[in-house]
């Protein structure tokens, strides 16, 4: 059990009587894409939500390295290293791709102005540290040549890589993907598949929801099938999108 980063038992979520998701359990591995599959409305989202605290439980435990989450704040499950992207892009269009990862540093000694003030050639020196590492990070999702782009000028896609960058460089160590590459087009749902491979060949963890069958075989260790807020199937890629039940809830055949 040392592998599981995470890990959610019997997670209840209700609204007005109805439940979105109903006694879930599921775990995932260090080091691995595990990734959640179901029709609209199985849950996943919400399943998002409560694991990073934009919503809490009705009923369930939640654990994090071992550690109970699901009372924390999301502010708190995010400083654990917690990260998420959302299907509605989340960037800052007024500013350049560069400054949109550089906001994701936790570590900005300019902020504090005392700081600034006085230790000057410290916070400069930091500072330089930090654009080497953003533009590291955008090197990493390929969009080094974007660097001084405002982010509402870059593509749909592309601001999804931007997105993921963010999360990189906040040294997020877990990392949900809602739909990453949904309305992206295909030669850049590619980028960000390759993105995804690697950044778990560098030791992150990702758990992705997506409706392309051919990306979650391409990509997953690790399937979990959704269906009216339940768990109703689990395995490998090739066990769960071969499964009878699967393709009648999902697939409509």
């Amino acid at each position: 059990m040392n592998n599981i980063i995470l890990k959610i038992y019997n997670a209840t979520k209700s609204y007005n009587g109805t439940k979105a998701v109903n006694g879930v359990s599921m775990n995932f591995s260090k080091g691995k894409i595990t990734s959640i599959i179901g029709p609209n409305r199985a849950g996943k989202t919400t399943l998002f939500n409560l694991i990073n605290g934009f919503l809490k439980l009705n009923d369930g435990k939640i654990y994090y390295n071992g550690e109970r989450i699901d009372h924390f704040p999301a502010w708190k499950i995010a400083r654990l290293g917690i990260g998420r992207i959302f299907q509605d892009i989340r960037v800052f269009n007024k500013i350049t791709a560069l400054e949109n990862v550089l906001l994701a540093n936790k570590d900005q000694p300019g902020e504090n102005p005392i700081v600034s003030l006085f230790l000057r050639k410290k916070t400069l020196g930091k500072e330089s540290v930090n654009i080497e590492d953003a533009k590291k990070w955008l090197k990493f999702v390929n969009l080094s040549d974007k660097e001084d782009s405002l982010a509402e000028n870059l593509s749909y896609g592309q601001q999804k890589l931007l997105s993921i960058s963010r999360l990189l460089a906040g040294g997020y160590d877990l990392l949900l993907l809602d739909e990453p590459t949904a309305g992206v087009h295909p030669s850049l749902a590619k980028t960000i598949l390759h993105v995804i491979k690697n950044m778990v060949e560098e030791g992150k963890t990702a758990v992705v929801i997506e409706h392309d069958m051919k990306i979650i075989a391409e990509i997953s260790d690790f399937v979990y099938f959704m269906h009216e807020g339940k768990v109703t199937f689990s395995g490998t890629p090739e066990t769960v999108l071969k499964n009878s039940k699967v393709k009648e809830a999902y697939i409509g055949v």
